[in-house]
């Protein structure tokens, strides 16, 4: 094999990514990451309205924000873009899928008992806790308290969260949610952390890195064993050394980018492992089938079998009686239905936060008087809830579902310019209509359980539009390529050293958080490529 720069370059950095330069540092292997985003740190962490909130990939350059919101027809995607992946944008809930899962669409031989050894080795390694019993919010109660009212009281449980809470902590103290109540200490891996305030800011950075985020783990131990991770490298394509299959290794060409500026690079290694999840890593697979011409061999079943896994929220108003979504972690239990209990629909009902800081730029716009029309909307959902403040009286039920993965990504024109090729996505609402509508009756169920007027979004009642943080498939494992594009420990069909160990290779929807699972798999894969190596 020709000498390349390194042994391993690794596009991405999310829950498939890191685990994959940990493992692959720690055996002796020269590794690259290649991270399309910032690295955040509470310092930089996006605050105020004019901060780096959003992603631009079309123009990077310009928008290099904290996340990456796709827009599709009739489909939003959201995803992280930063060190660390989707965990920067995650609500660190850390949970194993279901073994029934597992026993139908996947490849022969990789079912929940051969994954199971990996799930426990992601848990030691995140940390994952529950939410102590001294700490319990009034989000936790009302969930409980929804569940037993319809009959699902043996079904409720808390989740476990990848964040570090202080069996101490007091949130009855006045100002409990102050940063200086987090109890600091040095992690295993050498990195420095606090505990839980219940702040709310999960899904947006906590301050006081409580949450268990991959910078701070996997991917600190890769860093502390020699990998290098470059930030602000989008990856535009990939190609054989040897023009073939990869037996002589990989280029990887990139956009190192700068404010208002993108300079174009390569390296070369022995292996190339794509972690840009569903959606980075199937675009960035067609565009070197359909574009590039550089992985012809690639299946036809690319970009095929994509699901959004489920993802809904409902909000409910409660008139007078105090929800405090912000306080806590963004989710901390759930009300597991996925046997199908109601019209047959696997469910998974969570409670869900909003951060505190989204709450804080509402009541500031609404004084503001350009901001009439959100001030009326302000003045109506108080009515509702018979509270100043209806943001303390909502409770945002979420919830994921098995969904029929039945849709499909590829590269197609604009009409207003034909001569560009950009992601597309064809996905349509009818089969997977019952299982939507299903949560909506048990998120209207839970709140009525409970007193409180639940809010159908028109986007699904009139639009029939949805968001996923969630995202799975499009490079599906599967036993053969014309099942799907990689094998059961991902590596592509056709092609010598090329991976893919994400949310992309996951061939149907799970029904509850994947990022678990996705760790799961990436522990699985590189184990089994260090063994061959």
């Amino acid at each position: 094999m020709n000498k390349t720069d390194f042994d391993a370059v690794i596009i991405g950095s999310g829950f498939g990514g890191a685990v994959s330069a940990c493992r692959l540092a720690q055996a002796g292997q020269k590794v690259l990451v290649l991270e399309r985003g910032r690295r955040w740190t509470p310092a930089n962490f996006p605050r105020e309205p004019g901060d780096r909130w959003l992603w631009n990939q079309e123009h990077p350059e310009l928008l290099n924000g904290w996340a990456d919101l796709r827009t599709f027809s009739d489909m939003w995607v959201a995803a992280g873009a930063g060190v660390g992946g989707g965990s920067l944008i995650y609500a660190s809930v850390s949970v194993e899928a279901k073994p029934q899962v597992f026993e139908q669409g996947w490849p022969s031989g990789l079912r929940y008992p051969a994954l199971k050894p990996y799930y426990d080795r992601v848990a030691k390694m995140l940390d994952i806790q529950e939410l102590p019993d001294n700490q319990l919010n009034p989000r936790y109660h009302l969930m409980k308290e929804a569940a037993e009212a319809c009959g699902w009281g043996d079904r409720f449980h808390k989740v476990p969260v990848a964040v570090k809470f202080d069996p101490r902590y007091d949130a009855s103290l006045p100002d409990a949610r102050d940063d200086r109540h987090a109890q600091w200490a040095i992690n295993p891996q050498g990195r420095r952390q606090g505990t839980c305030v219940h702040c709310g800011n999960c899904d947006i950075g906590c301050q006081v890195q409580a949450k268990n985020t991959l910078d701070l783990n996997y991917l600190a131990e890769a860093e502390n064993h020699g990998a290098e991770i470059r930030p602000l490298h989008l990856v535009m394509g990939i190609e054989a050394l040897d023009g073939a299959d990869g037996q002589q290794g990989w280029r990887v060409r990139f956009d190192q980018i700068d404010d208002h500026q993108r300079t174009p690079g390569s390296v070369t290694a022995k292996r190339v492992i794509l972690a840009a999840g569903s959606i980075g890593s199937t675009e960035l697979l067609l565009r070197c089938r359909d574009q590039h011409k550089t992985l012809p061999k690639l299946s036809q079943r690319l970009g095929k079998g994509w699901a959004f896994n489920g993802d809904f929220v409902t909000p409910t108003f409660y008139k007078g009686r105090k929800v405090s979504p912000s306080h806590g972690p963004t989710i901390s239990s759930a009300i597991d239905l996925l046997d199908g209990k109601v019209d047959g629909a696997p469910l998974f009902i969570e409670d869900g936060g909003v951060p505190n800081l989204a709450g804080q730029f509402i009541r500031q716009r609404i004084r503001n008087p350009g901001w009439g029309k959100l001030r009326g909307l302000w003045k109506a959902l108080g009515k509702v809830s018979d509270a100043d403040d209806p943001l303390d009286c909502m409770m945002p039920w979420f919830g994921q579902a098995i969904d029929a993965a039945d849709g499909e990504l590829y590269l197609g024109r604009l009409w207003y310019a034909p001569w560009k090729k950009v992601l597309k996505m064809n996905w349509q609402y009818q089969r997977s209509e019952a299982v939507v509508d299903a949560m909506v009756k048990v998120h209207k169920q839970l709140s009525a359980a409970t007193g409180g007027s639940a809010f159908i979004p028109p986007t699904w009642t009139v639009l029939h539009n949805l968001i996923t943080p969630h995202p799975l498939g499009g490079c599906n494992m599967a036993d053969r390529a014309e099942q799907g594009v990689v094998d059961g420990h991902g590596q592509v069909f056709g092609y010598q050293g090329l991976y893919v160990m994400d949310g992309a290779t996951i061939p149907r929807a799970i029904g509850l958080n994947p990022s678990r699972t996705i760790a799961a798999l990436a522990e699985r894969n590189v184990e089994r490529m260090l063994a061959q190596a």
